[in-house]
């Protein structure tokens, strides 16, 4: 075995490589780029070396730098993680030639996977099943037209090279094949530096099934079962598990014997998943081979009970699969959702910033968390917005989905937006909670999962109002404990001293309406009274445990709740929705901010624009695109306030910009 790995990778998977790193007795370098200075994994390492600027093209993709300093510190393996070179064949040949195990396959047999299209050729020759389409060179915009009308709509285009959801469309008619073409190309030459598509048949509700092959260098391969990934958005994961709900014991078997065929095909070795579309009559067509570890690895582990990272280095180091094929077992269901900083009310927008607050739930035999973050750190503009994973097992899907609901319901996030709300809200959705989600399913309906926030049923409100006064009052005991005077009765919040008049006034803000209120009492019972309403709800004998739990009798029945107060907010939750509330100043304006309605077009986050779509003069539209830019490894689409003449563009292709840069000003 190893003595010494280098992950050139960086967040949540660097920090899984190093733990299983560490259990192996491996001593582990980390690289890191400016932004990731302070990052986790670079503080989990043995030791760390920079590498470059905070530009991925400056630090994780440059590969000479890696391959240096895993020369300069003896380290014998490289492990790529996922993303970034991981499914480089130039980078794993240049790794094997230095003479350091690369943690993955051959660059040779990347090389058979990196187009999509020659895959899918070479799959077809194998006897692998493969959907209709198009994978040939000749990429003129009038021969694809030709192929996609003989193909039929619906009909995707993808880019034959990269993943991750990024340069694929969906064209349902012959009309709307150009544009779409331009797009895709276009987003596949920035993502992946090529802009070569493949046409094929778009089937219409699929599943996404995939199936995690293993080979070692003494001729075995073997898979380790299935993980559905069906819910998706924009062709991203969202929710991921094992075994699917879909398949039955035939169809599992003959799924993983075409993913073992087709790893053999390739001369395959390490880890890699083989992706299939599934039709609803139960169909399968191989869609590409992931030539590395993929992101939702862990669902597998848990219900295999085995470590994917320590089989990884294992075969890397030239020892065999220590069992077979039918000693795979498949023992629970297990459920992995991921948490981003990402805005779902604002079309998901990737969201930076300091995480000023990062609860998660727990880990336990049922609850797993992997994550690249601690509260204090910076989600980073340069890089993905996942904040971590939290992963679920149980003995059984519905007790499983019940983990996993409870485990949210604990999670509490702040600084930048998350999609905790939204992934409450998907788990409880009937296509989740029966198993019958299709990959566009989130596309086709996310207005049935992603609803307006509504603030909470007054009873709620009046018992986040008397948390807030129980922890000042709690607040107030401490500073007189540690004062002069702790005995002294104007030390003591109980609402009777000068000032509070028996009562106190309370403003709490809850998706985005303001509520006025009074309050009476102390200790634990307090009476609240919303400003308009003639009547008053009792809270009695409130309690706030130290697990984040608050129970009170609220006009005489017991509730149950979760509530982490603090001086400025209360984040409140009743099991199945949660709220975040802000208390303001006590005679805080009630009066909503104008929309501006100033007619300028502004960069909603900090990135380059890549295309500038009008000039000064030009008559636009209301929601007519103005521009394009690439974030976060996305392409945002911006769109004109209002109808208008362009007056200014202060940007143009190429350029970065900071977020609320002005782009386009109107007359």
């Amino acid at each position: 075995m190893f003595q010494t790995l280098l992950i050139a990778n960086r967040g949540e998977i660097a920090c899984r490589v190093i733990r299983t790193a560490r259990k192996l007795g491996i001593r582990t370098v980390a690289v890191y780029s400016d932004a990731d200075a302070d990052a986790q994994h670079v503080r989990l390492a043995d030791e760390a070396h920079r590498i470059g600027g905070p530009a991925p093209g400056d630090s994780y993709l440059r590969g000479d730098a890696i391959i240096e300093v895993a020369k300069r510190t003896g380290a014998q393996a490289i492990h790529p993680g996922y993303g970034f070179l991981s499914e480089n064949a130039d980078f794993a040949d240049a790794v094997a030639a230095a003479g350091i195990a690369f943690v993955g396959p051959s660059g040779t047999s990347m090389r058979k996977m990196g187009s999509k299209a020659g895959a899918k050729e070479l799959m077809h020759a194998a006897g692998v099943p493969v959907v209709p389409g198009y994978t040939g060179a000749d990429q003129s915009p009038e021969l694809l037209q030709r192929e996609a009308d003989a193909i039929g709509y619906p009909l995707m285009i993808k880019a034959a090279h990269g993943g991750g959801g990024k340069g694929m469309r969906i064209v349902r008619a012959s009309g709307e094949f150009a544009a779409a073409l331009e797009s895709c190309q276009r987003e596949a030459k920035n993502a992946f530096g090529r802009d070569r598509v493949l046409l094929e048949r778009y089937v219409e509700k699929p599943r996404h099934i995939e199936i995690q092959v293993f080979a070692d260098a003494h001729g075995h391969t073997l898979h380790l079962n299935e993980r559905e990934c069906s819910a998706q958005r924009r062709y991203q994961k969202v929710v991921e598990e094992s075994p699917s709900p879909f398949l039955n014991t035939d169809l599992r078997e003959a799924m993983g014997a075409a993913a073992v065929q087709a790893a053999r095909a390739i001369d395959y070795v390490n880890a890699g998943t083989v992706e299939f579309i599934v039709g609803q009559d139960g169909g399968f067509y191989f869609m590409e081979i992931n030539t590395r570890l993929q992101v939702e690895h862990p669902v597998t582990e848990l219900v295999t009970g085995l470590d994917l990272v320590e089989l990884q280095l294992r075969v890397a180091a030239g020892q065999a699969l220590p069992f077979a094929q039918h000693e795979v077992r498949q023992h629970g269901h297990a459920i992995e959702l991921r948490l981003y900083a990402e805005d779902p009310a604002a079309g998901f927008l990737p969201g930076s910033g300091k995480l000023e607050r990062l609860r998660l739930p727990a880990p336990s035999a049922h609850v797993r968390l992997d994550g690249g973050v601690v509260e204090g750190d910076t989600v980073t503009i340069f890089y993905d917005p996942m904040i971590a994973k939290l992963i679920v097992w149980d003995e059984t899907r519905p007790r499983a989905l019940a983990r996993l609901r409870e485990a949210l319901a604990e999670c509490d996030i702040r600084g930048p937006k998350s999609n905790v709300a939204f992934l409450e809200a998907l788990v409880r959705h009937p296509s989740v909670v029966e198993g019958t989600i299709d990959t566009g399913y989130l596309d086709r309906a996310l207005g049935e999962v992603l609803t307006p926030a509504t603030p909470p049923p007054a009873p709620l409100l009046a018992l986040a109002a008397a948390a807030v006064l129980m922890r000042e009052e709690q607040s107030t005991r401490e500073r007189a404990a540690a004062g002069t005077d702790p005995t002294s009765p104007w030390a003591i919040a109980d609402g009777w001293r000068l000032g509070h008049g028996g009562a106190r006034r309370l403003v709490l803000e809850a998706a985005g309406v303001r509520h006025v209120l009074s309050a009476r009492g102390h200790g634990g019972d307090y009476a609240i009274g919303l400003e308009g309403e003639a009547s008053t709800i009792r809270v009695d004998g409130l309690r706030l445990g130290d697990d984040g739990r608050a129970s009170a009798r609220i006009d005489g029945i017991a509730v149950l709740a979760r509530a982490h107060v603090d001086a400025g907010s209360v984040l409140l939750h009743d099991g199945t929705q949660r709220w975040l509330i802000e208390r303001l100043g006590a005679f805080a304006f009630a009066g909503k901010a104008g929309s501006g309605g100033d007619g300028t077009l502004k960069a909603p986050m900090p990135g380059r624009v890549v295309l500038a779509k009008v000039k000064p003069g030009d008559t636009v539209a209301e929601g007519q695109e103005c521009a394009v830019m690439e974030a976060m490894k996305m392409e945002l689409s911006l769109k004109a306030p209002r109808a208008g003449t362009v007056k200014e563009v202060r940007a143009a292709a190429g350029d970065f910009v900071e977020a609320d840069a002005v782009l386009v000003v109107l007359e």
